[in-house]
């Protein structure tokens, strides 16, 4: 873990690790235009105490490598299915409005030098705009049936005949939300920022990258381990 130094700028903290932005974010810092300000002089704009800020940068610096591993085969359905609801939706519900904002300043700010970012804002609206409802689906409907499912000694009846049904409809919004990602992924030259890049630019093209990998964690999990296994029983 690297120390922080709080005469260096906050644009190269930034630069150096881009996950850095979610804590000046949550403290209102401009790193962005306002980058070129050592973190103590941010602090003392801001009022907030430089060991505080420091101590969050190195939590963050801390986890940004560390990510959590589970044994998705291990766990009961049911404690899958609340596993992916407490970490995987979770996150999303938290990254998808920050990235929404993100997208549309970078592409409204850099769109004329980058005429892509047009495309990565499409893609991600359509992304966020499929997730939001596929989440609700699950916790409202498929989940609770798979629950039930693991629950009974006997076959269950259900509304929508078989879990196969909507199981077949998530794995079908599934393939839509990895399409999508695809094209974020194409549209950045793999998530690398251009030399000129503004440090909002390089924050987004890092949390597109992290929200990728969870992603595909995510499907994997439910695909490959809650799904087959749901259908198994049944």
């Amino acid at each position: 873990m690297q120390t922080v130094d709080i005469q260096t700028t906050v644009g190269e903290l930034v630069r150096e690790l881009p996950d850095r932005a979610r804590v000046f974010e949550s403290l209102k810092i401009d790193y962005c235009c306002g980058g070129k300000i050592s973190l103590a002089t941010a602090c003392a704009k801001r009022k907030v105490d430089p060991e505080d800020v420091v101590a969050r940068l190195g939590q963050c610096d801390s986890q940004r490598d560390s990510v959590p591993t589970v044994d998705a085969d291990a766990m009961t359905l049911t404690e899958l299915a609340d596993h992916i609801e407490s970490t995987h939706h979770a996150y999303l519900r938290e990254e998808l409005p920050r990235l929404d904002f993100m997208t549309e300043k970078v592409s409204r700010v850099h769109g004329d030098k980058e005429p892509r970012l047009a495309t990565v804002r499409k893609a991600f609206v359509a992304l966020k705009n499929e997730l939001e409802p596929h989440m609700m689906k699950e916790e409202k409907i498929l989940f609770p049936i798979i629950r039930q499912l693991e629950a009974s000694t006997d076959r269950p009846e259900f509304h929508c005949g078989s879990v196969a049904n909507p199981i077949r409809q998530m794995e079908h919004e599934h393939d839509q939300a990895g399409d999508a990602l695809a094209i974020l992924r194409e549209a950045t030259d793999d998530f690398v920022p251009p030399q000129w890049a503004c440090n909002t630019y390089r924050a987004m093209l890092d949390s597109l990258e992290k929200l990728e990998a969870d992603m595909h964690q995510h499907i994997h999990k439910e695909n490959n381990v809650l799904f087959v296994k749901a259908l198994e029983i049944e």
